[in-house]
C-alpha cells in the first residue's frame, strides 16, 4: 500500500515532533505553531534528504569507497525505516479511530443483544404499502378513503392541497401538518416520487401560514402559535426536511429564510444577545409568535430549544449567514445548561443530533453524552423515555413513550420512528455512540412491529376486525401499545376511541413516519444483523459518500 504525502500530513500532524530525527540534513525545519506545517516541513526535508543521499555520494575523499557505500545505504535505510514507522503509525491511528472507545448508555445496556422473538418486518415494503393505501383518495371500504384533495386553500389560493385523516375513522379530514408532511417525506425517503402525478410535495406549502403574525409552518393551514410548542416547531422541522429533498420548489426557498428569521427573532426576544453574550430563556410551554410572548401555563417544554437549534443550524449550513449560527448556539447553550431531563415529545432528539453535528463541524463542546442519555432515561415532565422489558411473550425494548413504574407503560409509534431516524446519524459525527445506537435500533425496529395488527393475536388489540378487511397487510399501525390492559400484555390501542376522536385507534399521524424508519433500517444476508443508512435522515448534511 502506497501512502501519499497528503495522507501522511493529516495522519501524523499531532505527533510529528516526536519523530523528527536529530540528524536531519542541513536545511532547517521551519519553526511554526502550525503542526501541519511542521509535518510538511519534516516530510519535505526527508524527501530532500532521500534525494541527496540517493544520487550524491559524500564528497569526502578521505572515506574509503566501502565506507562511503555503507553510509549511503545506511542513510537510505534510515529514511525507509522512518517511512515504515510512519506507515505503521498511520495504520495504528486508523484502527484506533475505527475502534474508538465506545460510550456506554446505561439504559441501552439493559436491552438484549438479540431481542426475542426476533421478527423483523421489511420496513421499506411497509412504507411503500402505506403510501399506496393512504394516498389513494379513490379507495373504497369502511372509513376509506383516508386522503382528499381540496381547492379552497387559504395560504396559496391558486393551487390545491390535500388532507389526511389523523386516525382511521376520524369524522373529518383534519389535515395535521405533523401527519401530512411526514407522510410525503417518508414516501420520498423510500424512493417514491411524490411529485409524479399529483404534486403532493408542492401542495405541502399550504401549511405555511402566510398571515404576517405567524409566517411559519403550523399544524394547520390556519392556526396560531403559542399553544403547545412541539405542534409549532415540528411542522417547521418537517418542512426543512422536505425542502432539503426538493429545493427546486420556488415557494420553499422563500419560506426557508422566513421561517429561520421568525425563530431567530423569537430567540432574541427571549433574551439571546451577543453584546454581552446572553442566553435566551426557553423554558416555556410555547411561544406566541404574533406577540412574541411566552405561554407559561401548563407543562413547560424547554426541549423546544433543541428543535429551534436544529432549524437555525440548518439555516446556517444552507445560507452561511452567521446570525443563524449564533441563534443555533444560543439555543444549544440553553439546552446544554439544563440539569434536569427536559424530554417531553420529539424536540429533544433534534437538539441531541444538533449537538453532535455542531461539535463535529464547528468545534462546539456541548455535553452530548448527557443529552443522549436524556433521550432514553425516563424524564420527570411526563415520564418520557425508552421502554425496557418483556411484555407478555414479546421483548418490547427501546420503544419511546410514557414509562411508568407503578402503572402500565405506554409506548407511541410516531415517537419511536422519529427517534430512530434522528439519533442514528449521530454515529456519523461521533462514532463512540455506534455500538449503543446499533443495539438500540435493533431492539426498537424489532419491537415496532407490535404496533401493527398482524403481529399480535386478536385478543391483544382493539381494532383487528377493521384491519383484516381493509388493511390485510397491516400498513397502518396503532397509535400506541400499552404494557398491559385488562391483564392482557401487550395491548395495541390508542387515545382516539376512548376520547371519541375516531372510531379506531389506527393512527395515521404516527404511521405516516414509517418511511423514516424504513430509510434507516435494512436487513442483510446475515440473519439478525442490520445495515443502517446514516445519511438518509441526516437532512442537510455536508457532502458525503
Amino acid at each position: 500500500m502506497r501512502l501519499s504525502r497528503s495522507i501522511l500530513f493529516k495522519t501524523i500532524e499531532k505527533v510529528w515532533f516526536s519523530v523528527i530525527p536529530s540528524d536531519l540534513p542541513a536545511q532547517r525545519v521551519e519553526s511554526s505553531t502550525s503542526v501541519q506545517a511542521g509535518v510538511r516541513n519534516l516530510l519535505v526535508a526527508l524527501g530532500k534528504n532521500k534525494k541527496t543521499t540517493t544520487h550524491k555520494r559524500r564528497p569526502d575523499s578521505s572515506l574509503r569507497p566501502d565506507k562511503q557505500h555503507r553510509d549511503f545505504v545506511q542513510n537510505d535505510i534510515d529514511f525507509i525505516s522512518l517511512r515504515v514507522f510512519l506507515f505503521l503509525l498511520f495504520t495504528a491511528l486508523r484502527f484506533s479511530e475505527m475502534f474508538a472507545q465506545q460510550i456506554t448508555i446505561p439504559r441501552i445496556e439493559q436491552m438484549p443483544n438479540l431481542p426475542q422473538p426476533y421478527i423483523m418486518r421489511e420496513w421499506k415494503s411497509v412504507a411503500k404499502g402505506y403510501d399506496s393505501l393512504v394516498f389513494n383518495y379513490n379507495a373504497s371500504g369502511q372509513y376509506l378513503p383516508l386522503s382528499s384533495l381540496y381547492a379552497n386553500t387559504v395560504n396559496y389560493p391558486a393551487t390545491q392541497s390535500f388532507r389526511l385523516k389523523s386516525y382511521v375513522g376520524s369524522p373529518n379530514f383534519g389535515g395535521e401538518g405533523i401527519n401530512c408532511l411526514p407522510a410525503v417525506i417518508g414516501a420520498e425517503l423510500v424512493g417514491i416520487d411524490k411529485r409524479n402525478g399529483n404534486d403532493w410535495v408542492a401542495m405541502c406549502k399550504e401549511w405555511f401560514n402566510t398571515l404576517p403574525a405567524e409566517n411559519v409552518y403550523l399544524n394547520a393551514p390556519r392556526a396560531s402559535s403559542g399553544i403547545d410548542w412541539w405542534y409549532e416547531t415540528m411542522p417547521n422541522v418537517f418542512f426543512y426536511q422536505l425542502y432539503d429533498l426538493h429545493p427546486e420548489i420556488p415557494e420553499f426557498k422563500l419560506q426557508f429564510t422566513i421561517v429561520a428569521d421568525r425563530w431567530l427573532k423569537a430567540t432574541k426576544v427571549m433574551g439571546g444577545s451577543t453584546t454581552p453574550w446572553h442566553l435566551p430563556n426557553m423554558d416555556h410551554r410555547a411561544w406566541k409568535l404574533s406577540t412574541m410572548t411566552p405561554n407559561d401555563v401548563g407543562v413547560h417544554e424547554p426541549e423546544a430549544a433543541g428543535a429551534i437549534a436544529w432549524l437555525l443550524y440548518q439555516a446556517y449550513v444552507k445560507t452561511g449567514e452567521e446570525k443563524y449560527r449564533i441563534g443555533a448556539e444560543w439555543s444549544m447553550e440553553f439546552l446544554n445548561s439544563l440539569t434536569i431531563n427536559p424530554s417531553y415529545e420529539l424536540q429533544l432528539v433534534y437538539g441531541t443530533h444538533t449537538a453532535a453535528r455542531m461539535n463535529a463541524e464547528i468545534g462546539t463542546t456541548y455535553d452530548l453524552q448527557k443529552m443522549f442519555n436524556w433521550c432514553f432515561d425516563v424524564g420527570p415532565l411526563r415520564s418520557w423515555g425508552a421502554t425496557l422489558g418483556t411484555w407478555g411473550n414479546y421483548d418490547a425494548y427501546g420503544l419511546i413513550g410514557e414509562v411508568q413504574q407503578f402503572q402500565p407503560s405506554y409506548a407511541f409509534l410516531m415517537n419511536t420512528l422519529q427517534h430512530v431516524a434522528v439519533l442514528a446519524p449521530i454515529a456519523r459525527y461521533d462514532d463512540r455512540y455506534a455500538r449503543a445506537i446499533g443495539k438500540w435500533v435493533l431492539n426498537a425496529a424489532n419491537a415496532s412491529r407490535l404496533f401493527y395488527s398482524t403481529s399480535l393475536p386478536d385478543i391483544n388489540q382493539d381494532g383487528e376486525s377493521w384491519s383484516k378487511v381493509n388493511d390485510p397487510h397491516s400498513y397502518i399501525g396503532y397509535e400506541a401499545i400499552k404494557q398491559t390492559e385488562n391483564n392482557i400484555s401487550p395491548f395495541a390501542t390508542g387515545d382516539a376511541v376512548k376520547n371519541n376522536w375516531a372510531a379506531t385507534n389506527f393512527a395515521l399521524y404516527g404511521s405516516s413516519h414509517v418511511g423514516y424508519l424504513a430509510a434507516v433500517v435494512e436487513t442483510t444476508n446475515v440473519p439478525k444483523v442490520l445495515q443502517l443508512d446514516l445519511l438518509k435522515t441526516d437532512f442537510g448534511h455536508s457532502p458525503a459518500y
